[in-house]
């Protein structure tokens, strides 16, 4: 009904990436912007696969920082890590831990299904900060 706060109209509620980059790290200039890290950044391009559409596509670039921890990388987080296939970024739907430790699920945001193989943090390649379009 309209007395119903907002947050119970939406029913697909999903996790957000997590708070990488406050406010207070983005200092914005007259044609510049500059964002302060406390990693060193790396620039990442996309490949035309659509499993992380309407988010990016190929035409998009991203800034990716290294986690220190199994524990930075957070459910929401949108990660890029090594497989047999080659480097995918794809979100975190899912963290827990077995006899080799920790590990992430994965699953493009336009694919219907999650990722079979479970990530380990060392085959984590990055965790997306900024996306530039």
């Amino acid at each position: 009904g309209r007395d119903e706060p907002a947050s119970s109209l939406f029913t697909n509620d999903r996790s957000s990436p997590a708070d990488w980059l406050n406010e207070y790290n983005v200092q914005l200039g007259d044609s510049s912007v500059v964002l302060n890290l406390d990693r060193k950044p790396r620039l990442s391009r996309f490949t035309d696969t659509n499993s992380m559409d309407p988010v990016f596509d190929q035409e998009a670039n991203a800034l990716e920082i290294s986690p220190q921890t199994p524990y930075d990388i957070k459910v929401g987080d949108i990660i890029s890590y090594q497989t047999d296939a080659g480097v995918v970024v794809h979100r975190v739907v899912e963290m827990g831990s077995d006899e080799n430790w920790v590990y992430y699920i994965t699953k493009g945001d336009n694919n219907p299904f999650r990722d079979f193989e479970r990530i380990r943090f060392e085959q984590v390649v990055g965790v997306v900060v900024a996306i530039v379009y």
